[in-house]
């Protein structure tokens, strides 16, 4: 595959409506849910920059969650439309560090919030040099 030159966009807001299957049975979103919404995040960013992990995974560059922190601030509830910003945060050489922001588009009410670092490993699991195009433009 061909690849961007380098990332341009360093932050994405997406739409999420929690399905009730993300809920306890009070109709809040169940606390291990908040990691696949970064995930969401993280995947849309890589798209927005003209990347997709399947294409990055088949050239041998894997990424594994080496450290996650989530603080919930307010809860989430069934069907309401929440606001998920992903940020890449820092790029360093077998790294890839994002924060994330849920928020109510209503009230911009701060919902929850975390972050995330991401190792950049090779198809047997073994730390790799970051690939110069996933680094921002300006560093470049």
């Amino acid at each position: 595959m061909e690849y961007p030159k380098s990332m341009t966009i360093s932050s994405i807001t997406i739409t999420v409506v929690p399905r009730y299957c993300e809920t306890d049975q009070a109709g809040v979103i169940h606390h291990t849910v908040y990691p696949v919404w970064f995930e969401m995040g993280r995947t849309e960013l890589l798209r927005a920059n003209g990347l997709a992990y399947r294409d990055l995974e088949k050239d041998g560059v894997l990424f594994v969650v080496a450290e996650m922190t989530v603080k919930y601030r307010r809860p989430c509830f069934y069907d309401e439309s929440l606001e998920l910003t992903t940020s890449c945060t820092r790029i360093t050489a077998a790294r890839v560090e994002h924060s994330y922001q849920i928020k109510r588009p209503s009230t911009g009410l701060l919902l929850a919030e975390g972050s995330t670092i991401l190792a950049c490993v090779d198809s047997q699991g073994k730390p790799r040099r970051m690939p110069e195009f996933m680094y921002p433009e300006e560093s470049v």
